[in-house]
């Protein structure tokens, strides 16, 4: 069995020829929560595709808890959500929920569903609403609501916190740091340093598709001579 949960080894992107990724290597221990980090473009989001096999890789290897990411059994451990997240405008909250949960091979259950619900701020009249009827922020909610429930191993989401108003913010950092006690994975993007402060036990600093850094945020603000996140974010992608 892998100690890893994602490996990353010499990955290579290409998009019309030009690098988007270039010999990105990286290791995520089972059990970890890891943040992406990284300006707009600098490739965070297309590491995720190339994990999720969206899209091929030009070189290198992915692995899943140690198989091939290629391998569509690879990818039955992982909930996703991806930063542009938009349900279809005609099912319910619940209905969407039952969908996502059968493509999870989870149970239905409405006292969790409730749980969940009430754990991120969302009514549960929003159940019985079409997602058309959802704000930005109930969007998100209903998104990460059905991460949440899946009981996978290890969950990619980018932007998590995206359109989440501060108390959405809090309460869903709550449910993440549940999920560390009961030894899931956690692999996500975000431009909240904040929040990676807060959630991660290691970072990775992206920029124009290369690692600049990988390690704990006080490792980064350490070796920067810095004395915030932001500051050491800052000088770590400074050319």
């Amino acid at each position: 069995m892998s100690d890893f949960a994602l490996r990353f080894a010499q990955v290579v992107k290409r998009y019309a020829g030009v690098p988007v990724v270039s010999e990105f290597s990286l290791e995520v221990r089972r059990g970890e929560f890891f943040a992406l980090v990284g300006v707009n473009g600098a490739g965070k989001t297309t590491l995720l595709k190339c994990l999720l096999d969206f899209c091929d890789t030009d070189g290198g290897q992915i692995e899943i808890f140690g198989v091939p990411h290629a391998t569509t059994a690879a990818r039955t451990r992982i909930a996703y959500l991806p930063e542009r997240f938009n349900p279809p405008f005609y099912l319910t909250g619940r209905d969407f929920l039952r969908y996502m949960l059968g493509l999870y091979c989870a149970d239905f259950d409405e006292s969790e569903v409730a749980r969940v619900f009430g754990a991120l701020d969302l009514a549960p009249t929003a159940l019985d609403r079409p997602a058309r009827a959802y704000s930005k922020g109930m969007t998100q909610k209903l998104g990460l609501a059905a991460c949440l429930l899946s009981g996978k191993d290890l969950y990619v989401l980018d932007e998590p916190t995206g359109g989440l108003d501060p108390k959405a913010r809090a309460l869903l950092k709550r449910e993440l740091i549940a999920l560390r006690r009961s030894g899931r994975t956690l692999f996500f993007t975000s431009h909240t340093l904040a929040d990676v402060a807060d959630l991660c036990d290691r970072l990775a600093v992206v920029h124009a598709g290369r690692l600049r850094f990988a390690g704990t945020p006080g490792e980064l603000i350490g070796r920067t001579g810095t004395s915030s996140l932001e500051q050491a974010f800052l000088a770590s992608i400074a050319d």
